[in-house]
Order: C-alpha cells, then sequence, then structure tokens
C-alpha cells in the first residue's frame, strides 16, 4: 500500500496509460479523482475502482475545468498530493507542412498548455500542505524525435523541459516534479491516428524495440506508481523512458 492516505488527481484517466495509473493508484491505497472529457469511459473506471475513485469531467485546455478537479478533489477527499498531467493528443502522421493550424493549437493545448494550468492550480494547495507531487507524461518523441510527428515531438519537448524547469524551481518547496517518456503503445491514441496500415506499422514499431514487444499501459503504472511514492522521495527532475530500451 505505497500510496496510503494520500489522494491523486489523474486526466486522461478514462483510458490507456491514464487508466492503468489510476487503477494501481487505487490498488496501492490511494483515493482518485479520475479526470477526462470521455464521461463514459471516466464513469466505467471509476465504477472500477469503487468508493476510492471520483469522475470529474474535464477539458484540461481550459484553466476553469482544471481548478474545478482540483478544488472536486479536495471536498471528497480533503486533500491532494499528486497531480498526473497524462491527457495528450497527436496529429496525425505527415509531412511538417500537412499538420493543420487546428491540430497543432490542439496539440500544443492539450500537451503543453494543460501542464501549466495544473501546475499554476495546484501549487496554492502544494504549498499550504508542504509538498507535493508532479507527474507529467511526456514521450521518448520529447528525447529522442521521429520523423511525421514532428510538432507532436516538439510539444512533449516542452513537457520534459518544463519538468526539468518546475523540479529545479520547486524544490526548495517541496513539490517534486518528474515526468515518464513512454514509447508507443496499444493505447487509443496509437489506433486514431496510425491509419488503415495499423498492422502493418505496428509491426514496424515493434522491429524498432529491443525488447522486442510494444510498451503495455501497466509498464507505465508501475513506473509512475514509483515516481509518485515516498519510494522516489529524494527523486526530482527525472524523466524516466520506459520504452523497451528504444532510447538506450
Amino acid at each position: 500500500m505505497k500510496l496510503q492516505d494520500k489522494v491523486a488527481v489523474v486526466t486522461g484517466a478514462a483510458s490507456g496509460f491514464g487508466e492503468a495509473m489510476a487503477k494501481r493508484f487505487a490498488a496501492e491505497g490511494a483515493k482518485v479523482i479520475v479526470a477526462d472529457v470521455n464521461d463514459e469511459g471516466g464513469e466505467r473506471v471509476v465504477s472500477d475502482i469503487g468508493d476510492a475513485a471520483q469522475f470529474v469531467h474535464s477539458d484540461v485546455r481550459k484553466g476553469a475545468d482544471v481548478a474545478t478537479m482540483i478544488q472536486t478533489a479536495l471536498d471528497a477527499f480533503g486533500r491532494l498530493d499528486i497531480l498526473v498531467n497524462n491527457a495528450g493528443y497527436r496529429h496525425r502522421i505527415g509531412p511538417v507542412d500537412s499538420v493543420s493550424e487546428e491540430e497543432f493549437d490542439r496539440c500544443f493545448d492539450v500537451n503543453v498548455r494543460a501542464i501549466y494550468h495544473g501546475v499554476v492550480k495546484v501549487l496554492p494547495v502544494f504549498r499550504s500542505q508542504g509538498g507535493g507531487v508532479i507527474l507529467n507524461i511526456a514521450s521518448t518523441g520529447g528525447t529522442r524525435p521521429q520523423p511525421s510527428i514532428t510538432w507532436y515531438n516538439a510539444s512533449k519537448g516542452a513537457a520534459v523541459i518544463a519538468t526539468k524547469s518546475l523540479a529545479r524551481e520547486l524544490a526548495p518547496e517541496g513539490i517534486r516534479v518528474c515526468a515518464i517518456n513512454p514509447s508507443a503503445a496499444l493505447t487509443g491514441m496509437l489506433y486514431m491516428h496510425d491509419g488503415e496500415d495499423f498492422p502493418e506499422r505496428t509491426e514496424r514499431l515493434i522491429s524498432t524495440v529491443p525488447l522486442g514487444r510494444l510498451n503495455d499501459p501497466e509498464h507505465v503504472a508501475s513506473a509512475a506508481l514509483y515516481l509518485v511514492s515516498d519510494d522516489a522521495s529524494f527523486v526530482t527532475g527525472v524523466c524516466l523512458d520506459v520504452d523497451g530500451g528504444q532510447s538506450a
């Protein structure tokens, strides 16, 4: 029970990495706010977890929604110890000039602006409690970019740099900030944006992973559990690759 008596907010928790983290945190004793724009998926995750979880509809691009999700944690569970900025968006694969301005804006709004909103809204809570943990889910694309998803890579690179800078700035206040850089996994984001050649592309992706398989949300949940727990109390500013050796 590594997170006994802790309270966590996980964005994008209706599926994929977010769902896996929310369920793992709850299994380790945490109370969890499941935040997402997907009401059906979010309610399903809460139903799976039980009384230790509550769903909040939250569009992380909007400061007011992020403030509401944080206040909900305080109202429901009395405190907040962990904020996981997991919600993400990736534009379709293609040349840099094939990405529309709308897709570009959404990519940076979900992947970068949301971190800003989360940090700004949670800081007063963490400061009043004397500490807390912020975990950003970035990507190997932010440190080892591949072609055809340039603007996505750029947004995740911003998340990585923000994590390191925040860690240095907030450490004196007892607030830790870390990130996870996952490689491609069989989540909705991969299915949604890889087009009709999905089986062939999957095989190509697997061929680039030294461990010989795609990522799994449970691997990310395990890494996240360590980083947000007291086991990592002397760890901050780390951007942990969970990628089967791709970044080695």
